[in-house]
């Protein structure tokens, strides 16, 4: 894919009033909800659960893209149909999680690293003939004593870095994604220093490798306090901590941040990310890829039953819609 090629499909996936759902959750990770909810974690549940999703009417109207996990992108739907062209039929994008996961980092206690790059050239060419146009990593940044280190955030800044370079050299957009994460009880000004750092760090190594800043996408966490702290920040100071952290190491090239919803509810990922959408105009599309915050509802209502695929695509399309909304600036929670 050329250069061109990479910088549209960046800019399709930020589309105006359009996000992309995070369906990317590994087997662990489904099976520990699907638990939650009393519903039996098989090949073929996970199966169905993500064909409901993608087969939700006209959720294409608020989806620009859908990251999928490698078994769900070799699945087919009830009628022999390979899921990722269910999406493809619908004009949403499909891509792919590449990660493999975190491993502890040696040498910095309570502190990981994502791996994933052995054979990655070799996976990125499989999917990029099943159809797969972009590509996501996670990299987890935990804030606590005296952490997170500069070894730790170089170690991962470097890894994506040379995944978002593959990713380009193979054509597939690559999202990157260095989650600062929520666990703990720490301030909100807490969290703002550590993201700042964690996105320095980042698009320092991603100019290193040389990754083309206009072809790519940010996956990025909220600033906001940690689970277990006594004060939490209200939306519009989220918003304008978030704000500030991109503002300081973002480079404007990049087409489009695009939120993971962190751990929060439904409804307060929607109202902060509106709350940022409503600080004015940007050098950057500002967007979301949601996980739990668009599936939560609609997997409680789902719970693994064909009579209530109906009620749980309603609920999905209507969080979908809602993050729309928020992606332009114009929720309320009155439309809840």
């Amino acid at each position: 894919m050329a250069d061109h090629d990479l910088v549209a499909t960046a800019h399709e996936l930020v589309a105006e009033g359009k996000g992309i759902l995070a369906a990317d959750e590994s087997t662990g990770t489904i099976t520990r909800r699907f638990t939650s909810v009393g519903i039996e974690s098989t090949s073929e549940t996970r199966r169905d659960y993500r064909m409901m999703l993608f087969k939700t009417p006209r959720v294409e109207d608020h989806l620009s893209g859908v990251i999928l996990y490698d078994e769900t992108i070799r699945q087919t739907d009830d009628g022999g149909v390979l899921l990722r062209d269910v999406l493809a039929r619908k004009g949403i994008i499909p891509g792919i999680k590449v990660d493999t996961g975190t491993a502890n980092l040696a040498g910095y206690p309570g502190e990981v690293v994502t791996e994933g790059l052995d054979k990655l050239r070799d996976r990125l060419a499989e999917y990029r003939t099943m159809g797969a146009r972009f590509c996501k990593w996670r990299a987890v940044v935990r804030i606590g004593d005296g952490i997170p280190t500069r070894g730790c955030l170089l170690a991962n800044a470097h890894a994506m870095a040379r995944y978002a370079a593959l990713c380009q050299e193979m054509g597939l957009v690559p999202i990157v994604e260095p989650e600062v994460l929520m666990d703990g009880d720490h301030t909100i000004e807490r969290c703002e220093e550590a993201t700042t750092a964690t996105l320095w760090h980042t698009f320092e190594q991603l100019v290193e490798q040389r990754v083309l800043l206009e072809g790519m996408l940010l996956k990025a966490n909220m600033v906001v306090s940690g689970k277990g702290a006594a004060e939490q920040a209200k939306a519009a100071a989220v918003a304008e901590a978030t704000v500030r952290a991109l503002r300081r190491a973002v480079p404007a090239a990049v087409p489009g941040v695009v939120f993971l919803s962190g751990g929060k509810t439904p409804e307060q990922a929607t109202e902060n990310l509106n709350a940022i959408n409503n600080l004015g105009e940007m050098p950057w599309e500002l967007s979301f890829s949601f996980a739990r915050a668009l599936q939560g509802p609609a997997m409680d209502a789902w719970r693994g039953k064909a009579e209530n695929v109906q009620v749980a695509q309603e609920l999905f399309y209507k969080r979908a819609k809602l993050a729309s909304a928020a992606r332009e600036g114009m929720y309320s929670p009155t439309m809840e």
